[in-house]
């Protein structure tokens, strides 16, 4: 409706300029100049009312986007409504495309006021800094956390508070790290993570700070109230039969013995008995012994050093070392590895054990299948992280146990140490990856993550 009247306006004052000097030309050539003269009046003063016209429309048109501009709502369009219809709907359009905005405007404050107030009272520390180190955004639980001032830039850490801001500075985004602080309330120890994101061109860099040392120390108490139980376990179980067997043969050499000049004589069966308890103590203590080597081997594991390295070496080295255990026990072995030179940055030796753990279990697991198959894959999952598994066909592990298989000194087997799996975790955990189990009758896959 709008352009319709403007149209209509425009037409109208263009058609009584048009016929102002037509007919001015008319009389002029009547020889009537009065008319002439005075039509040309009238089309000069149509010509200035429809520039007149248009430059109001232009200046209401520029004052309207300027107040968008702006960010200027409370404006109102309504001093030219008497000029007729089409200014009044003009004014009434302007209006409300203002109310509009106003309220969008208001919805938006509201909702970043909601969303600052979640982000000030969240237990989260959080902090959002530019590539200048420039502070976006800093929540009240940073402060607390770590035990600083309100800042605005990164590098006002940098003296008093110098391992956060190296920490903040070198930390990539999708990593997690570890700091520990100090205050007037204890040592807390923090996880650190980081996040990347990129608004109107600018890169922004988003720390999130979570206090996790209630739940070290709940868990740490539990690592150790575990390992108290594990070596009261194996101690107990140990000691025991030795402490029995000597009471035993103290009681031998008390009452079986005789004297013959100056000597003590054992009888026969005494001498066996004495042999026989003699053999368990050995063979308890050696027990003892190989739990402790065990305790060692789990609790000193060398710090890696990573290198790039094919799976189809790892596959290699692995399938060669149990050749004549796969041949005798007639198993047999496929690999898959996807694309067929894929890559893992690892230390050698220490996969090459978690393989060889996993390839044994493997074997131990197949043994009395009529057709023992064990896989070795290798691929890149959707994340683009390279997955190898170990997979056999034998009995699977039962429900209960494939929470607890990773569990230092837990273990199935009678003759088992429970110290492969648990170790095998542990070196994957120190390649900043991980290790799982999926198992059912017929099928168990172990998934090393990269």
């Amino acid at each position: 409706m709008i352009f319709k009247n403007f149209r209509l306006q425009v037409v109208c004052r263009t058609l009584i300029i048009g016929l102002s000097i037509g007919g001015s030309i008319y009389f002029f050539l009547e020889h009537q100049l009065g008319y002439s003269l005075l039509l040309l009046v009238v089309a000069v003063v149509g010509i200035y009312n429809i520039i007149y016209y248009l430059e109001s429309i232009h200046r209401k048109l520029v004052f309207f986007l300027e107040s968008i501009e702006n960010l200027d709502f409370t404006v109102k369009f309504s001093k030219d409504d008497k000029q007729g219809k089409g200014f009044r709907e003009l004014n009434k359009a302007f209006n409300q495309v203002l109310d509009e905005f106003k309220e969008v405007r208001a919805e938006k404050e509201a909702h970043l006021q909601y969303l600052h107030t979640v982000v000030q009272y969240v237990k989260v520390g959080l902090i959002s800094f530019d590539q200048d180190g420039r502070i976006g955004l800093i929540n009240n639980a940073a402060v607390l956390l770590l035990d600083i001032g309100y800042i605005r830039n990164l590098s006002e850490l940098k003296q008093d508070h110098h391992d956060a801001w190296t920490l903040f500075t070198e930390i990539q985004p999708g990593e997690s790290k570890m700091l520990s602080t100090s205050s007037e309330d204890g040592d807390h120890q923090l996880s650190v993570n980081a996040t990347e994101l990129r608004l109107r061109g600018k890169v922004y860099r988003s720390i999130s700070i979570t206090n996790i040392q209630s739940e070290l120390q709940q868990k740490e108490i539990e690592a150790w109230q575990n390992l108290a139980k594990i070596l009261r376990h194996e101690i107990m179980n140990s000691i025991t039969p030795i402490v029995s067997h000597v009471e035993t043969l103290n009681e031998m050499l008390e009452d079986d013995t005789s004297w013959t000049q100056d000597r003590k004589h054992l009888s026969a069966s005494s001498t066996d008995d004495l042999t026989e308890a003699l053999t368990t103590i050995e063979k308890r203590s050696k027990g003892l012994l190989h739990f402790v080597d065990a305790y060692r081997s789990f609790s000193e594991i060398p710090t890696p050093t990573f290198e790039i390295i094919r799976v189809a070496d790892l596959f290699e080295r692995l399938t060669r070392l149990f050749q004549g255990e796969i041949k005798n026990s007639s198993i047999t072995v496929n690999q898959v590895i996807l694309p067929i030179e894929l890559k893992v940055q690892a230390d050698q030796e220490l996969i090459d054990t978690v393989l060889i753990n996993l390839f044994k279990n493997a074997m131990e697991a197949v043994y009395q299948q009529q057709t023992p198959t064990i896989d070795l894959k290798a691929y890149l999952n959707d994340s683009a992280r390279v997955i190898i598994e170990v997979i056999d066909n034998g009995t699977g592990i039962i429900p209960e146990a494939q929470s607890k298989i990773f569990v230092p000194f837990y273990t199935t087997k009678e003759k088992g140490s429970g110290i492969g799996l648990a170790l095998s975790r542990q070196i994957m955990q120190m390649h900043r990856g991980n290790l799982t189990v999926a198992s059912q009758p017929g099928h168990t896959a172990f998934s090393l993550f990269f």
